[in-house]
């Protein structure tokens, strides 16, 4: 007799208590496999497929296509086959191998979901079927499978996307677990590998997906006699509580100049003209980045209010600000401090193509300690922007525009660009953040500036 298990919306991580309903990808009396994707949610941050803990027959569906659920709603049941029957105890060899063998029930995903964990880790084997009364034909045990500790599908959905095998990464977190960087870290390792080429029916199945999935439908509101009232929830939520946040708790100030970027215009234009991976602006500046955040340590911070400490931090994880049909978001560039300009200009770029597309995970939009602000892409010169809580600072930067400039003691039309730095002002003080600024603007206009730090 089948067992019917309720799967529930699990924890999503990053602090995210509840998702909508975009696309359910299984119907009621389908079968599906233990760790399947069984519905597409999508969450303040991100578009998630999640995959189901369970292997069975879908009996029951929790929730139309754009209800929104909290975690720990049901999502679906599904019925699960119980156990073959254990042969007689006088059966030695049959016997063991039915008391090591998985039934249905007790196959569990090699994945952990939070709230769900995997099973008891004991090896799979071949389900032994009785052959009589007297006994059962032995089959031989399959591998032992190593579960695989991930905390949650944003993890397992990341190494998926960039053929990074789990049972071969090493986690560097409690208990072995692994994180979203040791993802990174192995993808990275593996980047001198050919990937192998797609299968036919995994090409077949991301042309049978829309290909862009940004253009979500807007909420409608509803019209009252002062207007049309929108619901402030999902990513222009999140946005407007963090912004407000941001706004009480950290007491910023910002300061700005106009440097002179014809030479740095010059230098991308070299570098990109001598082969290889073109190189970005938005990276350069990125490689700025880094490079004054090594000199002022002090700006890549965070303060805990609770324990009234500044909290430096050792990586430098880069925000940078994209603007996508689902409103502005931030991805974040894992240990920029350790790339070159190539690396961030490659990494940048996926990360870009993923937010327009809507499938950054949670996990690519946090965990950021400095943000990059290129407004200059909407034709403005400057802006006075909010710092990305819990970070410390952001630098902005404007168009670069053809403007009369003094260089080398005469008039002449110069690129000019106008920074702006906004930074919290208790974690440091006006020197520090001017020091800073000043030293981004010598790179901007010198880049050479920057071989002292390679």
């Amino acid at each position: 007799m089948a067992v019917v298990r309720e799967f529930t919306l699990p924890d999503l991580g990053e602090g995210l208590t509840e998702a909508q309903v975009v696309r359910w990808l299984v119907n009621v009396g389908d079968v599906v496999a233990v760790d399947q994707p069984v519905v597409e949610v999508e969450t303040a941050k991100a578009m998630v497929e999640v995959p189901c803990p369970y292997g069975g027959v879908v009996t029951a569906r929790f929730g139309d296509e754009g209800t929104e659920l909290p975690v720990g709603a049901p999502l679906l049941t599904v019925a699960v086959g119980e156990p073959s029957p254990r042969p007689p105890a006088g059966d030695t060899a049959a016997a063991a191998a039915a008391r090591d063998g998985d039934g249905g029930q007790d196959e569990g995903s090699g994945n952990v979901l939070v709230g769900y964990g995997t099973q008891a880790p004991a090896a799979r084997r071949r389900r032994v079927r009785p052959t009589g009364q007297d006994g059962a034909r032995p089959v031989e045990p399959d591998p032992a499978p190593t579960a695989v500790a991930v905390i949650s599908p944003l993890v397992r959905r990341l190494a998926r996307e960039r053929g990074v095998d789990l049972a071969q990464v090493r986690g560097t977190g409690p208990d072995g677990l692994i994180l979203r960087a040791d993802v990174d870290q192995a993808a990275r390792a593996a980047q001198t590998v050919p990937a192998a080429p797609a299968s036919r029916e995994t090409q077949a199945g991301h042309a049978a997906r829309p290909a862009a999935r940004s253009g979500r439908r807007v909420a409608a509101g509803r019209r009252t006699a002062d207007g049309l009232r929108v619901p402030l929830r999902g990513a222009r939520g999140v946005a407007a509580e963090k912004l407000s946040r941001s706004r009480r708790e950290i007491p910023d100030a910002t300061c700005w100049v106009d440097a002179d970027a014809t030479e740095l215009m010059a230098a991308r234009h070299a570098m990109n003209a001598s082969g290889g991976a073109k190189v970005s602006l938005l990276a350069l500046l990125a490689r700025i980045c880094t490079a004054a955040l090594a000199k002022y340590p002090e700006l890549n911070a965070t303060v805990d209010v609770d324990a009234q400490e500044i909290v430096r931090l050792p990586d430098v994880h880069l925000g940078f600000a994209a603007q996508t049909d689902r409103g502005l978001v931030v991805p974040v560039v894992r240990d920029a401090h350790a790339r070159n300009a190539v690396e961030l200009s490659v990494e940048m770029a996926r990360l870009t193509e993923a937010a327009r597309a809507g499938k950054l995970s949670p996990a690519e939009l946090t965990g950021g300690t400095f943000t990059l602000n290129n407004y200059g892409v909407f034709g403005v010169d400057g802006s006075t922007p909010i710092i990305n809580h819990p970070e410390a600072a952001m630098l902005g930067v404007g168009r670069i525009a053809p403007k009369p400039w003094v260089h080398d003691g005469e008039l002449a039309i110069r690129q000019v660009v106008q920074l702006s730095f906004t930074f919290d002002h208790r974690v440091c003080d006006g020197g520090t953040a001017g020091g800073f600024l000043r030293y981004v603007a010598d790179c901007v206009e010198q880049p050479a500036v920057l071989l002292r730090s390679v």
